[in-house]
């Protein structure tokens, strides 16, 4: 099926051939043509699955005949919830919009920037605005800009969006919206909490499901390997030589290890750098700059780097951390094997978080190749501790979403003082 066949004006199928789209992926062929249509919908799609496109395309073509007047008043707002995703999104409507008779302004603003230049940049108002949740808020705060006329919604990467505690500024954002309006809702997991804020915002959705399918299942081959904590980094250098990655996402669970691993490539010949939510925006888009060239060899991130980072032709992640849950697993090695190429997915692990890594396995329900690299054989550990190591997993969850966060806990707390 071509995209001249999903409803879309000549600029824009003229826009997906200069960037070499072959054919629509799956969510692509469902989506363009039910939101054309105006449904409100709900995407179901894994990362990698060309969820920008299927949203940005049909978006900017409903808003033509509305772009232009002015003054300017927005007319999408497409929230996300990463400083990275809102660059990608909003460059990628730029380069979709690049035809159009009637050329929209687009605004892309976010935190950990200074607001006073984002604040000078609506001057004059603007049709589209990408936006993270907090800076959007800041800016609606400083009257800078106003979305009581949006006739479209996307909420892109929902479930990322509640995980990192969006729930509250969504629930305000959403009372300054008209009534009236498009939904577009995208999301890679459902759990509950996504569940219900989909149920509050759309009316009558499209529903598309298209995680695992065979169109769009990333070529990923996952694998983990068994190393002492201690050996983690000497085996990350033997790798590097021996598959000759030029470009690897390595993944911590922290800051301190972030700058810590990347130090310890440098002063081993290896050209690498950290990558986490303390660094300054302009450091993070050097970072990723230079990985995308090929400048940099290994960018060591935290999970800040699991969503919303296209990097084309990223050949491998290394988690050198387990990831604390089953969707950032996911997410993590879903920045490999993208647009149809095939990748590599390796995973650490020792006896002492073997039992997490069982949890991960059994909740995706896959079974990972176990390896041991001759040289890095872990040391052997008596079974009584391992069975233990087990046990206390299965019986806290092992896994977040599982258990509690001091946040919720927080949360009864003050509803609990509250109604006594």
């Amino acid at each position: 099926m071509p995209f001249s066949s999903l409803g879309l004006i000549p600029p824009l199928l003229q826009a997906v051939s200069d960037l070499s789209y072959a054919t629509p992926t799956a969510i692509q062929s469902a989506a363009i043509p039910a939101i054309l249509s105006g449904a409100d919908l709900l995407g179901l799609a894994q990362t990698g699955s060309g969820k920008t496109a299927a949203f940005a395309l049909p978006l900017l073509q409903r808003l033509q005949g509305k772009m232009g007047a002015r003054p300017r008043v927005v007319q999408a707002l497409v929230l996300v919830p990463t400083r990275e995703l809102a660059v990608q999104v909003g460059d990628a409507l730029k380069r979709y919009a690049q035809h159009l008779p009637q050329q929209p302004r687009i605004a892309t603003v976010f935190g950990g920037v200074s607001i006073n230049p984002q604040m000078m940049a609506l001057r004059g108002g603007t049709d589209i605005v990408v936006a993270t949740p907090g800076r959007l808020l800041d800016l609606i705060d400083h009257n800078a800009l106003s979305i009581g006329r949006a006739a479209m919604l996307v909420l892109d990467e929902a479930d990322r969006l509640l995980d990192l505690g969006f729930a509250d500024e969504i629930n305000r954002i959403l009372s300054l919206l008209p009534p009236q309006r498009q939904n577009l809702f995208f999301s890679a997991t459902f759990p509950a909490a996504v569940e219900t804020l989909a149920n509050g915002i759309l009316s009558q959705p499209v529903r598309l499901e298209v995680e695992g399918t065979p169109e769009v299942a990333p070529d990923i081959a996952q694998s983990a390997i068994m190393v002492d904590t201690a050996k983690r980094t000497p085996l990350l250098r033997h790798l590097l030589q021996e598959h000759d990655w030029k470009r690897v996402l390595v993944f911590v669970a922290t800051k301190y290890a972030a700058e810590l691993v990347a130090d310890k490539l440098r002063r081993n010949g290896i050209q690498a750098e950290p990558f986490h939510g303390e660094l300054s925006q302009g450091k993070r888009t050097q970072v990723l700059m230079d990985l995308k060239a090929s400048r940099l060899q290994v960018m060591v991130a935290t999970d800040v780097a699991a969503r919303g980072i296209d990097i084309a032709g990223l050949p491998a992640v290394i988690n050198y951390d387990l990831p604390r849950s089953v969707t950032d697993y996911t997410h993590r090695i879903g920045r490999t094997g993208r647009a149809g190429q095939s990748g590599t997915a390796i995973s650490f692990y020792s006896a002492d978080t073997e039992a997490h890594l069982r949890l991960i396995e059994n909740r995706l329900k896959l079974k990972l190749v176990r390896e041991q690299i001759p040289g890095f054989e872990p040391a052997p550990v008596p079974q009584s501790e391992a069975a233990a190591a087990l046990a206390e997993a299965q019986a806290n969850g092992g896994i977040k979403g599982k258990r509690k966060s001091k946040k919720d806990k927080l949360r009864e707390a003050a509803a609990q003082q509250a109604k006594s």
